[in-house]
């Protein structure tokens, strides 16, 4: 979704603010205007005038249910295991932009590695859309956080890099339709 409902936090919750990934607690009763559910995530703007996000986890003080990703798959296999990692990747979009990083083209390198029966480790390779973003390591821990929770990874690297620099050539067409840049 990318809208504006006018919401009322039903309790205190935490949130980081964008672009410069500070962290805050929105108070219970703020009236914050959803701007962005994309994800699992969601992005407000407050009553104080700037963005946050607030994270799936905490969905309930927006009234909401968090999202599940329904179309992994349950085998461990490495192949398997890439195959959910790149699902994932699909389900973490940039807070200011309606577009999910795979289809940014932050993503540059994924690779699955088995170490043991069942269990693989995973590494990634990412960048963002600007070197001095403050969501930066936001991003980078949701990705870490979620792979994570993938069946059979054991361990997760995530790499953030800025070579080379990322460009909006980067991002599939499909991305550059929806934020009107075809």
């Amino acid at each position: 979704m990318y809208g504006s409902e006018s919401i009322v936090l039903t309790r205190d919750v935490e949130a980081v603010t964008i672009p410069d990934g500070t962290r805050q607690t929105l108070p219970k009763g703020e009236i914050v205007t959803l701007t962005q559910d994309q994800g699992g995530n969601f992005t407000v703007a407050t009553e104080r005038g700037y963005l946050a996000r607030i994270a799936g986890a905490d969905a309930d003080a927006l009234g909401k249910e968090p999202v599940m990703i329904s179309n992994l798959v349950s085998s461990a296999d490495a192949e398997s295991v890439e195959r959910n990692v790149w699902e994932f990747l699909k389900t973490v979009y940039d807070p200011e932009i309606p577009v999910n990083i795979v289809e940014l083209g932050l993503v540059y390198h994924c690779t699955v590695t088995p170490v043991a029966d069942d269990q693989n480790d995973v590494e990634i390779i990412m960048t963002l859309t600007a070197p001095g973003c403050g969501m930066g390591p936001i991003l980078q821990g949701d990705v870490e956080a979620g792979v994570k929770k993938l069946p059979g990874v054991r361990n997760v690297r995530v790499e953030v890099v800025f070579d080379p620099p990322w460009s909006r050539e980067m991002m599939s067409e499909a991305a550059q339709v929806q934020l009107g840049m075809i």
